[in-house]
C-alpha cells in the first residue's frame, strides 16, 4: 500500500497548471493525504474516478484546509478534533480559531486510522509560539495518542517545523527562527518520545532531503529547504514500512509530496 502526503498549496491552482492528475495517475497512491487545500469539495474541479474524498475546508474562503482521497472507502471518517480536546485546550488565539481552519482529517480503515494535517506555522515574529507550544501541539499529540488506543496511527502532513539541524539547509542561521525554535522542535521530539515513527529517518539520515523551498533566490534549485512535512506511524507499524521516500521532482508547490509504502 502506498500512502502519499503533499501540502498542495491551493489545490485548484496545481490543478489549473495541469499538474495534479498526471501526478495521481503516476505515483497512484492508495491513500493521498492533502494540506493547504484552500477550497472546499464542490469547488475542486479533479476528477478522480478511482477515489472516494473526503473534505475538512475551513470556514474562512480560499484558507487552508485538508483532504483524504482513498481508493479503499474507509470506516468512518472524522473532521478536525474531538470535542473533549477542544474544551481541554483553548486553541483560538487573536489569529482566530485553529479548529475551525480545516487543519485535521482523520479516516478509519479496518486495521489503521490515517491523519492528514496542516499545523499551524508560528508567525515570522513568533507570536502563535504560544499556541503551538500550549496549545496545538499537545492537543495534537493527545488525539493522535487516543487514536492509538484502537489501532495504530499513521499521521501525516505539513508539521511547519524542522526537527533537527539535519532537516534544514542553514541551522545555524535559522535556530530560534519561525519552524526551528526550540518550543516547535520539542513538539517534534515529545511526538517521536510518545513512540511515534518518524519514517523518512528510517532509511534516511542526514540533511540535504528537504520537502519545502522559500519561493525567493532560487532556493528550490539550489536546494536551500527545509523539511518540514512528514509521515509518522506508530511503533507497531514500522516494521511494515518498505519505504519512505521525498518526491522533490513533483512541481505544483513550494512543497513537495512524501510517500511510504507500507505492507
Amino acid at each position: 500500500m502506498r500512502i502519499i502526503s503533499w501540502n498542495v498549496n491551493g489545490l485548484r491552482a496545481v490543478h489549473k497548471k495541469g499538474l495534479f492528475v498526471p501526478f495521481v495517475e503516476k505515483y497512484k497512491p492508495d491513500i493521498l493525504c492533502l494540506q493547504e487545500t484552500k477550497a472546499e469539495k464542490h469547488q475542486s474541479e479533479v476528477d478522480l474516478p478511482d477515489y472516494e474524498e473526503y473534505w475538512n475546508s475551513a470556514t474562512r474562503k480560499g484558507y487552508s484546509g485538508t483532504a483524504i482521497f482513498t481508493k479503499e472507502k474507509p470506516q468512518g471518517v472524522i473532521l478536525g478534533f474531538p470535542e473533549y480536546i477542544l474544551k481541554k485546550y483553548k486553541l483560538a488565539d487573536k489569529y482566530g480559531d485553529p479548529a475551525e481552519e480545516g487543519r485535521i482529517i482523520t479516516a478509519e480503515f479496518k486495521n489503521f486510522y490515517v491523519t492528514s494535517v496542516y499545523t499551524p506555522n508560528a508567525k515570522d515574529d513568533l507570536s502563535r509560539i504560544p499556541l503551538r507550544h500550549k496549545g496545538w501541539d499537545p492537543a495534537f499529540l493527545e488525539y493522535m495518542k487516543e487514536l492509538e488506543k484502537n489501532k495504530p496511527v499513521i499521521f501525516c502532513g505539513d508539521l511547519n517545523v524542522a526537527h533537527t539541524e539535519d532537516d534544514l539547509a542553514r541551522p545555524k542561521e535559522n535556530i530560534g527562527n519561525k519552524g526551528f525554535t526550540s518550543e516547535e522542535r520539542e513538539g517534534i521530539q515529545k511526538i517521536i518520545d510518545a513512540g511515534f515513527v518518524d519514517t523518512f529517518r528510517i532509511f534516511t539520515k542526514g540533511n540535504s532531503h528537504y520537502t519545502w523551498w522559500s519561493h525567493f533566490a532560487n532556493a528550490r534549485a539550489r536546494n536551500v529547504g527545509w523539511r518540514i512535512d512528514y509521515i509518522f506511524v506508530s511503533s507497531s507499524l514500522k516494521k511494515k514500512i518498505k519505504s519512505a521516500k521525498i518526491l522533490p521532482e513533483v512541481m505544483g508547490s513550494d512543497h513537495c509530496p512524501i510517500l511510504i509504502e507500507i505492507k
